[in-house]
């Protein structure tokens, strides 16, 4: 009972999740037709990227690598950016919130190790919006890319084109922002770890073939079958560390949306609202409901993937339950200090809404002008 308990508070999103596919699935019983709701290639894809990087975290690759980065830097504002930085490249190759899993823990180890905790806050919510926005610029950098990716088609030049102008405001901002952080010098403590090479060069090959899987160079299934297959052999922990909860979590919004666009008076509604601007009602549709399940529902209902694409990409900042990468980051900050939860809302909501308001203005003058 314990252990369903934990479970239960820790996937906030996938308690949501199920809650709403049950509720739409009483109003519109299961059938034939809910078969034709799942993206079984957007699933296979995201299980893929998640593998291989719980295998690269498994020998520390990531740890290493952002340990050296931020060794090379002698001052507390450089090794701060660094850490945001880190996670903001991070989130474009191994998806958003796995770049928070990854690096939120560097980022308290640094701090604490270099007696300047009291910058934990701020370091981890530029953190979180550095995931955020950073994976905004690759389909498989935010789970609702690689969903709109795959759901409309869309060429790498019309999606990189189409987030390229969010993106250059994202890295002006946060780099303004990181530049409020004092330029104090420190020296950073803690073990060298060495790197595991016939493994890192193994999980690189396998990671390469993701890649590749998710810009459509070769077919889904075959990377459904070689990853777990090698990752069998070479690290079973990796295969059994995957983020099933995200799976799961797709999976009910996909049941959720599909239900959804067949229930009469939703689908008039939001087909009237997205007519208006589908870039307005997506970024606020995201502070209500959360980006992935914004992509799924809304994808249903419009067919202006750009603008979509944009909205709940830059509507992954603002609320705390706009992303899930947000609920991620809290989750870990409150589990190093507990007793500051309401200092740290306060401090996410009003940087966090800034880079909202000016990210969607900026979107809707490039949209007038264009």
């Amino acid at each position: 009972m314990h252990t369903i308990t934990s479970f239960v508070k820790k996937n906030t999103v996938l308690d949501i999740a199920f809650v709403a596919a049950l509720i739409t699935s009483i109003i519109v019983p299961p059938d034939k037709t809910y078969l034709t709701y799942f993206d079984v290639r957007t699933l296979t894809c995201l299980f893929c990227v998640l593998a291989v990087v719980c295998a690269f975290r498994n020998i520390d690759f990531f740890y290493i690598l952002a340990r050296k980065t931020v060794k090379t830097l002698g001052s507390l504002r450089a090794a701060v950016t660094a850490l945001v930085y880190i996670t903001f490249i991070g989130s474009m190759l191994i998806a958003n919130d796995m770049a928070l899993l990854t690096f939120l823990p560097l980022g308290y180890f640094v701090l604490s190790a270099c007696d300047k905790k009291e910058y934990m806050a701020f370091t981890f919510i530029m953190q979180n919006i550095a995931a955020n926005l950073g994976g905004m610029l690759t389909p498989f950098g935010n789970p609702q890319n690689l969903y709109l990716y795959n759901e409309f088609h869309i060429s790498n030049k019309d999606f990189f084109l189409t987030m390229l102008p969010p993106f250059v405001i994202s890295i002006v901002l946060i780099t303004a922002c990181c530049m409020f952080i004092k330029n104090d010098h420190l020296v950073l403590r803690g073990n060298e770890k060495q790197l595991n090479m016939p493994k890192a060069t193994l999980y690189t090959l396998l990671f390469a073939l993701a890649i590749a899987v998710v810009f459509r160079g070769i077919p889904y299934y075959i990377g459904l079958i070689i990853i777990p297959a090698v990752l069998f052999f070479a690290d079973r922990k990796a295969l059994a560390d995957v983020d099933y909860p995200l799976l799961l979590t797709f999976v009910c919004f996909f049941i959720f949306a599909g239900n959804m666009s067949r229930i009469d008076v939703v689908n008039r509604l939001l087909s009237y609202l997205l007519g208006k601007s589908t870039l307005i009602f997506s970024v606020i549709s995201c502070q209500a409901i959360s980006n992935v399940p914004s992509a799924i529902l809304l994808s249903q209902f419009t067919g202006n993937v750009k603008e979509l694409l944009v909205g709940v990409n830059i509507g992954g900042v603002g609320t705390l339950i706009s992303s899930l990468a947000s609920l991620i980051t809290f989750r870990e900050y409150t589990h190093y200090e507990p007793k500051k939860a309401g200092y740290y809302l306060k401090m996410f909501s009003a940087i966090n809404f800034a880079f909202l308001i000016i990210l969607t203005t900026s979107m809707y003058i490039i949209k007038a002008i264009v």
